[in-house]
């Protein structure tokens, strides 16, 4: 996985509960102009878990901030599996202390492995989030 990052990402990685079962996430991210980039993902090992498992994702983001995801346009990942589950998503909510934010995220599959790419923010630069989820790219 090659992700272009406005910033220098830090890495993480924890057991979530993810579409009735423990998911081991990994998690890469970073603040860059007072938004966070991020691009995490699981490998579910079975391919009948990877629309449950978007889907769940899906649903977490707008539960995270109040919001209800929108959808918009298919993925285009190069070396993306075809999935028709992978697009982008929008998502306008509230952090915690009531101040309006945007999720910008992007879901997309390879395999078994699920990707979400997200840019979270107060105010979210429509062009660097093209430029984030543009830069993103599978290998072989």
């Amino acid at each position: 996985m090659l992700a272009l990052f406005p910033c220098r990402p830090s890495h993480d990685e924890r057991t979530v509960p993810l579409a009735g079962a423990p998911a081991k996430m990994a998690l890469q991210s970073c603040q860059a102009a007072g938004a966070t980039f991020a691009l995490s993902f699981t490998d579910v090992q079975d391919p009948a878990r990877v629309a449950a498992t978007i889907d769940a994702l899906r649903t977490a983001a707008g539960s995270n901030v109040g919001g209800a995801p929108v959808m918009g346009a298919a993925a285009a990942v190069a070396g993306m599996t075809p999935n028709p589950l992978a697009q982008r998503v929008r998502v306008d909510g509230r952090f915690p202390d009531g101040t309006a934010v945007r999720e910008e995220l992007l879901f997309f599959v390879k395999g078994t492995v699920v990707y979400q790419a997200t840019v979270l923010g107060a105010r979210v630069d429509p062009s660097a989030v093209d430029t984030f989820f543009d830069g993103l790219k599978l290998g072989g």
